[in-house]
C-alpha cells in the first residue's frame, strides 16, 4: 500500500508531488496559510477604495452616481479580465503572475493617494481591479493544489483571508485615511510590496506542482453529468451569485451612507459598522467550506442564501443597534455560500479550473460593480432608504438552489 504523500509547507524546498497524490495527502497548512495571507493583503488593499468614498465625495463634490462609477471601474476591470486570465493560465500556467498582478495594485494605490481629478481616481480604481483579476484564478488553483483533497476546507481558508482583508480595510481607513487625508492612501503601497514578496514565494512552491494539460483534459466528464445538465447547473449558480453579489454591493458601497442618512452617525462610526458586517462575513466563509465538504455543497448553498432573507427584509426598518445585530446575522449566513458555490462550479468542470475560478470570482466583482453603479443612480433619484428596501428581497432568488443536481464526487 502506498503511503500518503504530505505536501511540504516549506515554500522553497518542498519536493515535487504528483497531482494524483493530492487527494491522498493531508492539506499543506503552511501553504494554505500563505495563500490566505496573500488574499488578506490583496482584499485589504481593494477594500480601502470604497472605504474612502466619503472623503472623495467631500473633496471633489461627487454624487452617488459618480461614486458608483468608481466601483464600476474597479469591479468591471476585474470581472472582464479574470475569465481571460483563467483561460490563459489553464493552457499556460504562470506561477509568478501573482506577484506581477500585485504590482498593478501597488501602482493603483499610489495613484489613488495623489489623484486630484475624478478621471485619475477612475484610472487608479481600474489598476486595482487589474491586480485583482490576475490574482484570483491562480491563487485559487494554488489553494486547491495544497488542499489534500479537502477542497471546501481549502477554499474556505483561501476565501476567509479575503474576507478578513475586506473587513480590515474600512477599519484601517478609519484609523489612517480619515485623520491624515487622501494622501495617506499611498502608505498602503508598503502592504502591496510585502504581498509581492509572499506571492513570489508561493510561485516558487507551486511551479513544480503544475498539473499537465493532458491530465486536466482527462478529468472531463468525471462528475457524471451530461453537458446540458452541467450548463443548467452553471446557469443556476450564476443566478445565485448574482443575487448574493448584488446585495453585497449595496452593503459594501452604501451601508455607511445609509447609516449616516438614517441615524446621523459619523463616518468613522459607519466604517466600524461596516467592519462588523465584514468580520461576520469572514466567519461565515470560514464555516461554509467545511460544512459543504461534510453535508454537501448544494444544501449549504440553499440554506445560506435563503436563510438570510428574514434578516435582509427586516434591516431597512430596524433601529441603529438592531441594525448592528441584523448585519452580523446577514453577513454570517449569506457569506457561507461563497466557498460552496465556487467549489461546486469547479467540480462541474475540473478540466477548466482556471476559467471557472476566473469566471465566478469575476462575476462577483462584475455584478458588484454593475450593482454599485445602478444602486448609486437609484439612490440619487429615489433615496438610499428605497435602495435597501428593494435589495432586501434579493436573497429570495436562492430558492433556485433546489434545482442543482447532486455531483458524484461530493461529500454526503
Amino acid at each position: 500500500m502506498n503511503k500518503p504523500v504530505i505536501l511540504s509547507e516549506d515554500l522553497t524546498s518542498a519536493p515535487i508531488v504528483p497531482e494524483s497524490a493530492v487527494s491522498a495527502s493531508v492539506p499543506a497548512v503552511g501553504v494554505l496559510g500563505a495563500v490566505s495571507l496573500s488574499h488578506f493583503l490583496n482584499d485589504l488593499l481593494q477594500s480601502v477604495v470604497p472605504s474612502i468614498y466619503p472623503i472623495l465625495k467631500d473633496n471633489y463634490g461627487l454624487d452617488f452616481g459618480q461614486i458608483g462609477m468608481i466601483t464600476f471601474a474597479f469591479m468591471a476591470t476585474s470581472s472582464l479580465l479574470q475569465p481571460v486570465v483563467g483561460i490563459y493560465t489553464d493552457r499556460h500556467p504562470k506561477p509568478f503572475s501573482l506577484s506581477i498582478g500585485m504590482s498593478f495594485t501597488l501602482a493603483g494605490m499610489v495613484l489613488l493617494g495623489v489623484a486630484h481629478h475624478y478621471w485619475v481616481i477612475l484610472l487608479a480604481a481600474a489598476l486595482v481591479g487589474m491586480g485583482s483579476a490576475i490574482f484570483h484564478p491562480e491563487s485559487a488553483r494554488i489553494a486547491r493544489a495544497a488542499s489534500g483533497g479537502r477542497f471546501g476546507y481549502a477554499q474556505s481558508i483561501f476565501q476567509v483571508g479575503g474576507n478578513l482583508g475586506q473587513a480590515a480595510g474600512p477599519m484601517l481607513a478609519a484609523l489612517i485615511v480619515v485623520p491624515f487625508g487622501q494622501t495617506s492612501v499611498t502608505w498602503f503601497a508598503l502592504v502591496a510590496a510585502f504581498a509581492i514578496a509572499v506571492l513570489w514565494r508561493l510561485g516558487v512552491w507551486y511551479k513544480p506542482r503544475i498539473k499537465p494539460r493532458k491530465a486536466m483534459q482527462a478529468e472531463r466528464g468525471s462528475v457524471g453529468l451530461s453537458s446540458a445538465r452541467i450548463k443548467f447547473a452553471l446557469t443556476i449558480l450564476i443566478v445565485l451569485l448574482f443575487s448574493k453579489a448584488f446585495y453585497l454591493a449595496g452593503i459594501n458601497s452604501y451601508y455607511i451612507f445609509f447609516l449616516i442618512h438614517k441615524f446621523g452617525v459619523s463616518t468613522q462610526t459607519g466604517q466600524i459598522y461596516l467592519f462588523v458586517f465584514l468580520a461576520a462575513s469572514a466567519v461565515g466563509v470560514m464555516l461554509g467550506g467545511p460544512l459543504g465538504d461534510r453535508f454537501g455543497r448544494k444544501y449549504v448553498i440553499w440554506f445560506s442564501i435563503v436563510g438570510a432573507l428574514p434578516f435582509t427584509v427586516a434591516l431597512p426598518y430596524a433601529g441603529l443597534y438592531t441594525s448592528l445585530v441584523l448585519s452580523v446575522l446577514i453577513g454570517f449566513v449569506i457569506s457561507s455560500a461563497m466557498p460552496a458555490i465556487i467549489v461546486y462550479a469547479q467540480e462541474l468542470m475540473p478540466h477548466r479550473f482556471g476559467m471557472i475560478s476566473g469566471l465566478f470570482f469575476g462575476l462577483v466583482f462584475g455584478v458588484g460593480g454593475i450593482g454599485a453603479a445602478v444602486l448609486g443612480y437609484v439612490a440619487d433619484f429615489k433615496g438610499i432608504d428605497f435602495v435597501y428596501q428593494v435589495c432586501s428581497f434579493l436573497p429570495a432568488i436562492g430558492l433556485l438552489a433546489i434545482f442543482l443536481p447532486r455531483l458524484n464526487n461530493q461529500a454526503a
